[in-house]
């Protein structure tokens, strides 16, 4: 999904901004040096086996090479929040439709998924006279995809899951709701 000059703002709120240049424009993967890694990559101890000894990769270095923050509470899918609009509270796919104006079609749902296409097709092209309102929707868009793809990716490799609602759903005051609760920002 392209990255819209006007959604920045709110990627730089969620201090996701950093991240988000990290697609095909900015950033060049070195195959042959990611296989050189991959044969020497030892899972048993989480250890890359190099002629000089042993490294690995700590969360100071995914720091430094993502640029997000890694200290305070951990951020994952498993959020008491979102059960409670899943059960309690207002049903998800109806926050779903309030945060994004609209829900997706059924054959693009699964379970609590959305499948990757119908982002893709939905949010790929801002209008150039897109409301306020509008960039927001896209932000959240672009966000969600960012969570499932490139920092919390699954198996599935191709589907968006709506348990990232709730940090999408007050874009205005991201970066200061969640420093509160997170000690700042999205945090790994």
């Amino acid at each position: 999904m392209p990255m819209h000059d006007r959604i920045i703002p709110y990627l730089e709120r969620a201090e996701l901004y950093h991240l988000a240049r990290l697609n095909s424009q900015w950033f060049w993967l070195d195959e042959p040096l990611v296989s050189a890694f991959v044969e020497r990559w030892r899972p048993e101890t989480h250890t890359f086996h190099m002629p000089f000894g042993e490294c690995t990769v700590t969360l100071q270095d995914v720091a430094f090479q993502l640029g997000l923050p890694v200290d305070g509470e951990a951020v994952s899918g498993c959020l008491g929040e979102f059960e409670k609009y899943m059960e309690g509270g207002r049903p998800a796919w109806e926050w779903f439709e309030d945060l994004f104006g609209e829900r997706p079609p059924p054959n693009k749902v699964k379970h609590m998924t959305v499948h990757f296409t119908w982002f893709h097709e939905r949010f790929r092209v801002l209008p150039p006279d897109a409301s306020e309102e509008t960039v927001r929707i896209y932000a959240r868009a672009y966000i969600m995809m960012l969570l499932s793809t490139q920092l919390f990716g699954d198996k599935s490799a191709n589907r968006v899951h709506i348990r990232w609602l709730p940090f999408v759903a007050n874009l205005d005051d991201m970066g200061s709701c969640y420093r509160v609760g997170y000690s700042g920002g999205f945090r790994l």
